[in-house]
């Protein structure tokens, strides 16, 4: 079963792509979803996607509004995430219980690819100092309007001052969409304060989900999500960016959720599937706390 974009990006925005943990161009192939590819890099085993838009067409033909109001969210981007402003709430509150013991005390905290701002608003209320940091215009002015504008910067890593640094930064489902995943690291290892921590959140290609499900997995969307670690490829990232690992599993990587995302993205296993979970919207649209264990969240120190 192949998993086709909406509007598939033309060809002259497509780059061919070496890997971006590593360097290597030595891969083999996982499988093809024209135009894209999926590698496995034979030298640091992360799966990546090649080709893949152009870093210069990425904010224009992938995030975009429309990434953020999708009419089909399990093929690329959100269905509306700025409505799912209570869901993103509940999902980053009981996550951070969960990771209370793994993280710093109060502080100053750094939210990498903030979106419409919802973690660093449960951060604020906690007590903490925020800034985020958000490349896409369109989801950025709602962060800005919900923590104010010295709160939320335009850009990524680069954005900061040489002498800023954070107790706490975060990338929650972020790396996987990053050209420069490694970098990505290595800048925020440069930003930590003493005892301070990195928080990554990503996808697990190694995962039972992801190997069950193959190439009809949710996570293979590929305009988006250009890089999928596993355990050994993102343990070897944040070491290679000077950091040490304290924590990593999938335990606190799910999110709250309704039983429509959950029809809605059945259709990328089964049309069929997809079919006999809609009847059960008659009866409600319940909220419920949903971790297929194919992500994994890691917790760094600097070394």
């Amino acid at each position: 079963m192949s998993v086709q974009l909406l509007d598939p990006p033309a060809a002259d925005l497509l780059r061919d792509a070496a890997c971006p943990l590593c360097g290597g161009t030595q891969r083999e192939a996982r499988f093809q979803d024209p135009p894209f590819g999926v590698w496995l890099c034979t030298g640091c085993d992360l799966t990546y996607v090649s080709p893949r838009v152009a870093d210069e067409a990425l904010m224009s033909e992938v995030y975009d509004a429309t990434y953020w109001a999708s009419p089909a969210p399990r093929l690329r981007g959100y269905r509306d995430y700025v409505s799912d402003e209570g869901l993103i709430a509940e999902t980053f509150g009981r996550r951070l219980r969960g990771l209370a013991r793994h993280l710093p005390e109060q502080g100053r905290v750094l939210d990498v690819g903030c979106a419409a701002g919802g973690f660093l608003q449960v951060m604020q209320q906690a007590g903490w100092q925020v800034l985020g940091l958000e490349p896409s215009a369109p989801i950025r002015a709602v962060a800005q309007e919900r923590l104010g504008d010295q709160q939320v910067r335009a850009g990524g890593l680069e954005a900061l001052e040489p002498s800023e640094r954070f107790e706490l930064i975060t990338m929650w489902d972020v790396l996987e969409h990053l050209p420069q995943p490694q970098v990505a690291l290595e800048r925020a290892a440069q930003h930590l304060a003493p005892g301070g921590r990195v928080l990554v959140l990503t996808q697990n290609v190694s995962s039972g989900w992801a190997r069950l499900l193959g190439r009809r997995w949710q996570h293979y969307k590929h305009a988006e999500h250009l890089t999928h670690f596993h355990r050994g490829t993102l343990t070897s990232a944040l070491e290679t960016a000077g950091l040490e690992v304290q924590f990593m599993g999938p335990r606190h990587a799910g999110k709250v959720v309704r039983l429509d995302f959950v029809v809605e993205r059945a259709a990328r296993i089964s049309p069929l599937l997809e079919r006999a979970l809609r009847p059960l919207l008659r009866f409600g649209n319940p909220r419920f706390y949903f971790n297929p264990m194919d992500e994994l969240v890691a917790v760094a120190s600097g070394r």
